[in-house]
């Protein structure tokens, strides 16, 4: 029978993966939770008009990558590409913004865009995310910005942090203008995808990746130098809240990320060492999307990070328990090395209890490859094995075994 693999872009994360997998996702939860973020719970499908209109009608997202099918009522759905417009959507719909002040919250899981996949970049991805609704101030900028800081330290993951302002939607109206004049100068230079970008969302060709789009880009006219006094007053007093907070950044113009919705403060955490596609973690404004989606004038402030770049490049996961293996020396004590197990467990003890049956030999060889601390072999008695020093030493009380071990 021929073995079914897989779908591609697909993975299954087991093993290590699986370690570091949970490893991120814990840490980044304790560190939402230092920073007093809630979770909210997604769900994994949405109508797909909800991406159409926050993500952007124009974007890769929605022209190419979005998963989508008719359900059995014959509506449009999608499997949700990315975490804040769902975050947007929730907030609206459950009236969060009603029981007033302002809200931060943060999300776990699945997304999905049909992409080619590569290093960190699958069609079925993990983020982690979180959103800030209700302030305005650049502190709620300089607080996300932090956030994602603390947790790619404790992980221990080198980036540098690029920023930029993207200024109000009335900034960029001039600006996209004679934007579109100097590119429309220079398209036949351009690659296909900003051809087509040039006329409905020129401000993409400017975080094209493409070395011809980058080199005709070079001389473009700065978004700077058409922001208001209010959005250049905000944009320094990012600039200054970070410095204040010995965050290290770069400023660079061209980073205008990838999502229609953004306004103001726009940041990417980068690494070099995954290759050109190095955005570990990244966000920033929006500022109008609560309104675009029919809920009450809110400003937002967000990030969302990818869980299997962060694999990548997690180096070594933390120490963990000392696994105890509890070995029966042959069937007659089976029953009791399962009593002993559960006691161990019920102490709160990591416990392998070897299933395996055979000889001592054996048993000892599957402790052995789960790198076991501590073997107890079971019979009248119980005798513990340090697989560091090898000592050995009986125990005819179970209770003080126990104790011993909880004290090591």
């Amino acid at each position: 029978m021929e073995e079914i693999k897989k779908v591609r872009g697909f993975q299954d994360i087991y093993g290590e993966n699986a370690e570091k997998y949970r490893y991120i996702v814990n840490t980044a939860r304790k560190i939402f939770d230092k920073y007093n973020f809630k979770e909210i719970i997604l769900p994994y499908v949405e109508d797909v008009s909800l991406f159409i209109r926050s993500v952007g009608e124009e974007t890769d997202i929605v022209q190419k990558e979005m998963y989508t099918f008719k359900d059995k009522g014959g509506r449009e759905i999608a499997l949700r590409p990315e975490g804040t417009a769902s975050v947007v959507r929730a907030y609206i719909e459950n009236r969060i913004f009603a029981e007033g002040g302002y809200h931060k919250f943060f999300y776990e899981g699945a997304m999905f865009r049909y992409e080619r996949p590569q290093a960190g970049r699958y069609r079925q991805f993990h983020q982690i995310g979180a959103e800030l609704f209700g302030i305005n101030n650049p502190l709620s900028d300089v607080e996300i910005i932090s956030l994602v800081k603390d947790i790619l330290d404790v992980l221990k993951i080198d980036t540098r942090l690029e920023i930029n302002t993207l200024g109000s939607f009335e900034d960029r109206k001039i600006y996209i203008e004679e934007l579109r004049k100097y590119l429309s100068e220079k398209k036949e230079n351009l690659c296909e995808d900003c051809k087509k970008r040039l006329e409905k969302n020129p401000l993409r060709v400017l975080d094209c990746k493409v070395e011809s789009c980058k080199d005709e880009t070079k001389e473009a006219p700065k978004l700077y130098e058409y922001l208001s006094e209010t959005s250049i007053k905000r944009y320094e007093e990012v600039k200054k809240y970070l410095k204040a907070l010995d965050i290290n950044f770069v400023e660079n113009p061209r980073l205008v990320r990838g999502l229609d919705y953004y306004t103001d403060t726009v940041f990417e955490f980068i690494t070099d060492k995954i290759g050109a596609q190095g955005t570990v973690a990244a966000g920033g404004r929006y500022d109008k999307l609560v309104e675009q989606l029919g809920g009450p004038p809110t400003p937002a402030v967000g990030f969302a990070a990818g869980i299997e770049r962060l694999m990548l490049l997690v180096d070594e996961l933390p120490q963990g328990e000392d696994l105890i293996a509890v070995i029966p020396i042959n069937d007659e004590f089976n029953l009791l090395a399962l009593k002993v197990a559960n006691k161990l467990r019920k102490e709160n003890l990591k416990v392998e209890l070897i299933l395996k049956t055979g000889s001592l030999k054996s048993k000892m060889k599957v402790a052995n490859k789960l790198k076991s601390s501590y073997v107890i072999f079971v019979s009248d008695s119980y005798e513990l094995k340090d697989m560091l020093t090898g000592s050995q030493i009986k125990y005819e009380d179970l209770n003080i075994l126990v104790q011993t071990l909880k004290n090591s």
